[in-house]
């Protein structure tokens, strides 16, 4: 079986690579298991001081397979049960935990980025503490398109980041934002030459601290900036659950599909 999520780890610094490239790294039900075991077997390593996270190939992530909505649909009161009932001791559903795991860890994370950065993908980007991206880095919180809403932890994270207005305007819209745009609204740390090289310089930097003192302050910054994630991570679970497989949802998916104008009711 083709790996999904590809770990290395050395000189306290473990290099998750998003292994998917000829799909641009785009995510498919092995795609979320994979992240989301690959972040969970970080937690608690003496030997991990910093992660960096970064997509295989010329991409980051393009979002979600749109394979994965026919599988969906087949199975969607599973799936609506999947979303609605977290897994014992967990806040985060099978489709949040991706990008809510990095924010779970006690060491800082990088996502380096590049090309596409779309849907699930920016999410998963934005569930990192700093973000550096190469100057053709493109991104969108693309949901509205499929005709859903943000669900994998936009709640903890944009917040942060951006204004209301700001963030309606971006999940509403789906608009596509180049490099300079994303800097200029707070969504990315830096723009790079080579976002990787810069990312492990970084967490040389970091992994060079005390591991205790980078740990506090990571927790010390989110517990002031973000609320209670089990409420609002459960507003997004129930929203969408109300919304995938609906009548204006399907429309969306197959007015994409067939490179037609949708027609919502």
């Amino acid at each position: 079986m083709v790996e999904r999520v590809n770990v290395n780890v050395k000189d306290f610094i473990a290099e998750v690579a998003l292994s998917r490239p000829d799909k641009m790294n785009a995510l498919d039900l092995k795609m979320f298991a994979a992240i989301s075991e690959a972040g969970e077997a970080l937690k608690g390593r003496k030997d991990v001081r910093v992660v960096i996270l970064y997509g295989q190939g010329e991409n980051f992530c393009a979002g979600i397979d749109t394979a994965v909505f026919g599988d969906m649909i087949a199975r969607i009161n599973e799936v609506r049960a999947e979303m609605l009932a977290p897994g014992e001791g967990n806040v985060a559903n099978i489709f949040q935990k991706p990008a809510h795991v990095w924010q779970e860890l006690e060491m800082p994370v990088i996502a380096a980025l590049n090309g596409a950065v779309f849907g699930g993908g920016a999410q998963i980007a934005l569930g990192a503490d700093f973000r550096f991206a190469s100057a053709d880095t493109k991104i969108s919180i693309m949901e509205s398109k499929w005709g859903l809403i943000p669900d994998m932890g936009i709640t903890q994270n944009l917040p942060k980041l951006v204004r209301a207005d700001q963030a309606k305007e971006l999940m509403m819209t789906a608009r596509i934002l180049n490099s300079d745009e994303a800097l200029s609204m707070g969504l990315i740390s830096r723009i790079c030459d080579d976002p990787m090289a810069e990312a492990r310089r970084f967490a040389a930097e970091l992994a060079a601290r005390s591991p205790e003192a980078m740990q506090g302050v990571k927790r010390l910054v989110e517990d002031a900036w973000t609320a209670t994630p089990a409420r609002s991570l459960k507003l997004e679970a129930t929203l969408q659950a109300e919304i995938i497989a609906s009548e204006n949802q399907i429309e969306a998916v197959m007015a994409n599909v067939q490179k037609r104008a949708p027609k919502f009711k």
